[in-house]
């Protein structure tokens, strides 16, 4: 009877300790995680068993780097936004898109991408691309909405660009889409304009970048769609190589 007491007092520990986690997993915004199974079964019986080691997964990872950034305050975008807009996606994704900062729309729900530019980035991935918004990675440049989205300042740039390259580690994609000259500009480190560098592939840290205009662009330029799609269908090429 004590030995039966012993390990169901284990089995009730190891069950708090997995809701903790979960509930810990939920607190951070914008990167969903599988927690894993407190339990596991040895020779024939349930046996009360510790959390599993952390399996260091890109999900984890990426966890892990929310929790760093933190309630960021490192430019002086920390005081105006709403939300920070961390990220989201699938974390093993080989296409990672990048943008400029969050909008109105992304400040209020946390979230890059969601308002009208976003409904056009989601149709070039489900409509153009074939693929869902769930099966690539998306973030920006500055995890913080600039007022009035205005364009993101050189130190507010530089106080995020970490945790951006922080992301592309993790995720290790096989192609990045930078949106916008800004995206263009702080991966490649140059001051040319996003219609000379599109059309063609770029190298961040051994990775590859197709620059292309922004779907905020777009909208004020319909016209520049067939050329984003020509990027896109570059982009689709070199992934068939896989």
């Amino acid at each position: 009877m004590k030995e039966f007491k012993k390990e169901l007092l284990e089995v009730v520990s190891s069950l708090k300790g997995h809701l903790v986690y979960q509930r810990d997993v939920l607190l951070v915004e914008g990167t969903p995680v599988t927690p894993p199974n407190p339990l596991f079964v040895k020779e024939g019986g349930l046996k009360a068993g510790a959390l599993l080691q952390p399996t260091n997964s890109n999900s984890e990872q990426l966890l892990k780097l929310r929790a760093d950034i933190g309630d960021c305050q490192r430019c002086k975008l920390g005081k105006t936004r709403t939300k920070l807009v961390f990220g989201v996606g699938n974390p093993d994704a080989r296409i990672v898109f990048v943008g400029e900062g969050p909008g109105k729309d992304e400040d209020l729900q946390g979230e890059p991408f969601v308002g009208k530019a976003g409904q056009l980035l989601t149709d070039i991935i489900t409509k153009g691309m074939k693929m869902r918004r769930e099966d690539v990675y998306i973030c920006n440049v500055v995890k913080c909405r600039p007022p009035e989205n205005r364009n993101p300042e050189p130190e507010e740039i530089d106080a995020c660009e970490p945790f951006l390259a922080k992301q592309l580690e993790i995720v290790k994609p096989y192609v990045i889409v930078a949106l916008g000259t800004f995206a263009a500009k702080t991966l490649l480190k140059t001051e040319l304009p996003i219609s000379k560098l599109r059309g063609k592939f770029h190298d961040y840290k051994g990775i590859k970048v197709m620059p292309t205009f922004h779907p905020s662009y777009l909208l004020r330029n319909p016209e520049a769609k067939k050329d984003v799609w020509e990027d896109i269908k570059m982009v689709l090429a070199e992934m068939n190589k896989l």
